[in-house]
C-alpha cells in the first residue's frame, strides 16, 4: 500500500484532472438568459466536435466578461457591441481583445416612459434635463448602453441630472412608469411577446425608439456599432397587427484575447486555432434550431438608407421642437442667476458706504486704543532712582 501522503497527492492531481480548466470558459450572461441558455450551448457543442472542451459560465454582463477575458486572454466571452466598445476603452483593453464573432443577431435599445409628450428620440433627448431615468442595476449592458448614448448626446441626454438603477429591469421599467416625468431605457431581443412589453402596456406606458443621426455614426474598426432596425414591439392579434417601432439595434458578438496575449508557444497555437475554427461556422449554424431568435430574425428588417433617412428627419423635427422649451429653460436660469449677480452687486455698493464708515470707526478704535495704554504705561513707569557713585 502507498504512503498515506502519496496517495492524498495522487488523489488531489486527479481531481484536479476532472475540474475543467479556467481558460476553458465561455463567458455569457445572468443564468437563465439568452446569451447562456440559447446561444452558449450551441456554441458549446460545435467546439466539443472540434475537440475543445469549454463549459458556459453564467456572469453579470458584458463588463465582466471583458475582466474575466484581460484576466485570462483563452476564455471566450458574449457580449454587446455597444458595451463592449465602452468598456474595453474604459478598461484600456482594446489591444488585448479580439471580436471572434458578429452575426445578425442584435439587441435593441427601447425606452419606455407614460408621458405622452415623449415619443421619439428627439423629445427624449429635448427634455432629458426635465426627465428622471430610472435604469436597470449598474452592472448590467443596459445600463452601459445608456452611459455611451449620453456621452454620444451632451447636449441631450448627456443634460439629464437625475440618473438612479433600480435592482431589475422590470423594477426599473415598474418605477419609470408610476409617474409622468420618469424614463426608463433598456436593451433586449426584439421580441414582442416579451414579459417586458407585456409589463409597458399593462402598467399604461409605451415603447419610445431610441434613434437618431450620431448614434448610426459609431463605428469601431469600420464596423458599426448601431443598425436601424424595425423591430415588432407588440404581437399581432386578430383585430389588429403588432406595433412596430424603428431603434438602434447592436450586435451580439463573441471576443476573447489576442493570441500573442498568451503565454506558451503550444497554447498560442492552440488558440489560434481555437479563433479559426469559430470563425469557419456558419452564422445559422450557431443558433438553435427553430428558435426564437430565428423568428425574431424574421420579424425585423435593417432599414435601407432611404427609410432610415425618413425616420431620422422624424427625430430631427422633434429635436427641434423641444429645443425652444429647452432654449427658453435655459435662458430663465440665466436670466435668475444674473439678476441675483445684479442684486449682490447693488448690495455691495450700497453698503460700501456704511463699511467704510465701519472701517475708519475701527481705525480710530484701534489708535485710541493704542493712545490709552501708551498713556498707562508711561503713569505706571518708576522715576529713574539717584545714580550710585
Amino acid at each position: 500500500m502507498k504512503p498515506a501522503p502519496l496517495r492524498l497527492a495522487l488523489a488531489a492531481a486527479l481531481a484536479g484532472l476532472a475540474l475543467p480548466a479556467a481558460a476553458s470558459q465561455i463567458n455569457t450572461g445572468r443564468e437563465g438568459g439568452p446569451y447562456h441558455a440559447s446561444f452558449c450551448p450551441v456554441l458549446k457543442g460545435h467546439l466539443k466536435l472540434a475537440q475543445f472542451d469549454y463549459a458556459c459560465t453564467p456572469s453579470s454582463g458584458t463588463r465582466e466578461n471583458i475582466e474575466r477575458v484581460l484576466a485570462n486572454p483563452r476564455q471566450l466571452a458574449y457580449g454587446q457591441l455597444d458595451v463592449f466598445v465602452q468598456e474595453s476603452r474604459r478598461l484600456k483593453g482594446e489591444s488585448a481583445l479580439t471580436i471572434v464573432r458578429q452575426d445578425d443577431v442584435r439587441e435593441c435599445v427601447f425606452a419606455v416612459t407614460r408621458n405622452k409628450d415623449v415619443t421619439n428620440y428627439g423629445e427624449l433627448s429635448g427634455f432629458a434635463g426635465r426627465l428622471r431615468f430610472i435604469l436597470p442595476p449598474a452592472d448590467s449592458g443596459s445600463a452601459s448602453t445608456f452611459q455611451f448614448l449620453r456621452s454620444l448626446d451632451a447636449d441631450g441626454l448627456g443634460r439629464a441630472k437625475s440618473v438612479t438603477n433600480a435592482a431589475s429591469t422590470e423594477e426599473a421599467i415598474r418605477e419609470a412608469l408610476s409617474a409622468d416625468d420618469t424614463v426608463s431605457l433598456f436593451v433586449q431581443f426584439a421580441d414582442p411577446d416579451s414579459e417586458r412589453f407585456a409589463l409597458v402596456r399593462k402598467l399604461g406606458g409605451h415603447v419610445v425608439p431610441v434613434v437618431d443621426r450620431t448614434i448610426l455614426r459609431q463605428e469601431v474598426d469600420g464596423k458599426k456599432i448601431y443598425f436601424a432596425q424595425e423591430t415588432q414591439v407588440e404581437a399581432a392579434e386578430w383585430i389588429r397587427s403588432g406595433r412596430k417601432v424603428v431603434t438602434a439595434c447592436t450586435p451580439l458578438v463573441l471576443f476573447t484575447g489576442r493570441p500573442e496575449q498568451v503565454s506558451g508557444e503550444q497554447a498560442r497555437k492552440d488558440h489560434a486555432d481555437l479563433i479559426r475554427t469559430i470563425g469557419a461556422l456558419t452564422s445559422a449554424s450557431l443558433l438553435p434550431e427553430e428558435s426564437l431568435y430565428q423568428r425574431l430574425l424574421k420579424r425585423t428588417k435593417e432599414l435601407s438608407g432611404t427609410s432610415t433617412e425618413k425616420v431620422l428627419e422624424l427625430t430631427d423635427q422633434a429635436r427641434d421642437k423641444a429645443k425652444p422649451y429647452t432654449d427658453q429653460a435655459l435662458d430663465k436660469a440665466k436670466e435668475i442667476g444674473d439678476q441675483a449677480k445684479q442684486a449682490t452687486e447693488r448690495a455691495t455698493e450700497a453698503a460700501k458706504p456704511y463699511i467704510d464708515k465701519t472701517k475708519e470707526a475701527a481705525q480710530k478704535a484701534y489708535e485710541d486704543a493704542l493712545k490709552a495704554a501708551k498713556d498707562l504705561l508711561d503713569k505706571t513707569k518708576p522715576e529713574p532712582g539717584p545714580k550710585k557713585n
